[in-house]
Formats: structure tokens, C-alpha cells, sequence
């Protein structure tokens, strides 16, 4: 017995590590291969970030050396009466796209997916507008909107209603950016859901068809819990995307009537480039981004588990 324990004991003395793993030959080279992009991907795309959450705290006209003043413009930021309406029409505008944005999407791609013919041509008739570049979009649809000679007033007045004061209210204008918004930006989500439906298993729908459900069962029971990852994901990219809404306002309505459209990236716009104010435009930058990163956070924490079963 003795004599075994000696020998294990020298086994364990004797016996050589294993070697290391050798580092793959490439390695050096991949990294210097890829250094040149890493450097100007930073240099674009961080470094901007970290300049902005350092003029935050400075007050410059980007022309006369830069003056540091802590949180002054923080304080002042608060103190501007505008600040609370445009956060207040940034949540509307982000209610009702989501009210009546985020489900047509939905809708017409469940549709075109269950097209026996012409889904092609749809699809593209759908994606359509998302060709059409975001300035000229909202042009021509502040044409449509116009209570003169616009479109919309002129098919509604076939049928004895209106005209309608689209732009001109604070009733009507906010409704209005939501539906141009949505009709420029519904493209590329239903195309989303489409190729998120390729993945669905036609067993299920055979299964489904066999025991005589509906097409509407089909679609509650089926489709939509086969698509709720999907469905969160873009739930909460749509969230962040509007509440960066700025070329509907600042090109269809300037934030008018009466401020009802101003929101909040059009508020920093008139911090920078009208006031001439970059210290308060860097702060209310970062103070949106940290209101978007906690609103994330929460939201992916809510729906961890949700999304996961």
C-alpha cells in the first residue's frame, strides 16, 4: 500500500504540465490588420461622444475658448419653461406612434405572408416609401397637408367634409407628423417581420389548418408568440427612435402651433444652431441619452423573462 502512495506521489512530481496553448500564428497580424479600423471607427463615432459629454459642462460658442461651468448648464436647462413641453410632446409623439405605428407593421406582414400571389409586388409597394428620402417625404406631405390646395383637404371635400387645419392646430398637428411618420418608417419594419416569419415552422400551421382553426387563431395562437422576441426588440428600437423625432417637426411645423410639436432633439437644435448655446445643447444631449440608456435598462429587465419563456 505503502509502496503504491510513493508511486502516485512521484507520478504527480514527475508529470509535466500541459503545455500552453500556443497563441494562433495570426493573431499579431489580425490585430494590426484590423487597428486602422478600430482607431477611426473610435475616433468618429466615440470620441464625438466623450467631446459632447465634456462641453456639457463647459460654455462655448465653438469659436472663443471654452469656459468651464460645472453644472450651471444643467441648472439652466431645467430652469427653461420649454424644457418640460417638449418632453411632454416627446412622450406624446412616442404614445401615439406607438398606438398606431407599432401594430400596422404587424399587421401587414401577416398579411403579405399569407398572400398565395402578389406578395412580391406588395412588398415592394410597402418598402416603397423608405426609398424616398426623409426631407422629400415630409415635403410632399406637407403639401398633402396644406388647408389651401393640399391632397388631403381636397379628396375630403369630394365627400363634403372639412377642409381641416392638419398643421395649423395644436388639436391636429401632432397626429399628423405621427401618421406621415409612420407611413415613411413602416417599410423596413414589415420587411423585418417577414423574414422573421420564414422562421416560424410550417408544421404548426399545417397542425393548426388540420384542426380547423381560423386564420385570426392561426395568427393569435401561432404568429404572434412566434414573434414576441421580434415584437420586443423593435417595441423598444421604436421607443428610442421616436423619441429622437426631429426632421417631422423642424421641417413640417418648426415646432408650432404654439410649441405643440416642439420636442426634444428640435429644442437642442435651437440650443446650437439659434441661440448659438453648444454648453446647453451638450447637456440636454446627454441628459436625453441618460434618460434612454435607464429607460433600456428597465425595459429589458422587464421583459427578461417574458421574452425568455
Amino acid at each position: 500500500m505503502t509502496a503504491v502512495l510513493h508511486k502516485a506521489e512521484r507520478d504527480a512530481v514527475v508529470r509535466p504540465r500541459p503545455a500552453r496553448r500556443a497563441r494562433h500564428p495570426y493573431a499579431l497580424a489580425s490585430a494590426l490588420f484590423l487597428a486602422p479600423m478600430v482607431i477611426v471607427f473610435g475616433y468618429f463615432s466615440w470620441w464625438p461622444i466623450v467631446q459632447s459629454a465634456l462641453l456639457a459642462f463647459q460654455r462655448t460658442n465653438l469659436v472663443d475658448p471654452a469656459q468651464w461651468v460645472g453644472w450651471q448648464n444643467f441648472a439652466n436647462l431645467f430652469a427653461d419653461p420649454l424644457l418640460g413641453t417638449a418632453a411632454l410632446n416627446t412622450v406624446w409623439f412616442t404614445v401615439l406612434a406607438l398606438i398606431f405605428g407599432f401594430p400596422v407593421p404587424v399587421f401587414l406582414a401577416v398579411v403579405m405572408s399569407e398572400l398565395r400571389r402578389g406578395g412580391g409586388l406588395f412588398r415592394v409597394l410597402v418598402y416603397l416609401p423608405v426609398a424616398v428620402p426623409p426631407v422629400v417625404a415630409v415635403m410632399m406631405w406637407k403639401f398633402f397637408y396644406n388647408s389651401d390646395y393640399g391632397l388631403l383637404n381636397g379628396m375630403f371635400g369630394l365627400v363634403g367634409l372639412g377642409p381641416f387645419p392638419w398643421l395649423q392646430d395644436t388639436a391636429w398637428a401632432m397626429p399628423s407628423l405621427v401618421l406621415e411618420a409612420t407611413w415613411a418608417g413602416a417599410g423596413g419594419t414589415v420587411l423585418i417581420y417577414i423574414a422573421a416569419l420564414t422562421s416560424v415552422p410550417k408544421e404548426l400551421y399545417e397542425a393548426a389548418e388540420s384542426d380547423g382553426a381560423s386564420i385570426w387563431r392561426r395568427i393569435w395562437h401561432i404568429t404572434l408568440p412566434q414573434l414576441r422576441g421580434v415584437l420586443l426588440l423593435m417595441l423598444l428600437l421604436q421607443i428610442i427612435g421616436t423619441f429622437q423625432v426631429f426632421t417631422e417637426p423642424f421641417v413640417m411645423t418648426d415646432g408650432g402651433p404654439e410649441d405643440s410639436t416642439a420636442t426634444v432633439l428640435l429644442l437642442i437644435y435651437r440650443y446650437a444652431f439659434v441661440y448659438g448655446d453648444y454648453g446647453m445643447a451638450a447637456a440636454l444631449s446627454v441628459l436625453l441619452a441618460v434618460v434612454l440608456g435607464l429607460l433600456s435598462a428597465v425595459y429589458l429587465r422587464a421583459t427578461k423573462t417574458w421574452s425568455s419563456t
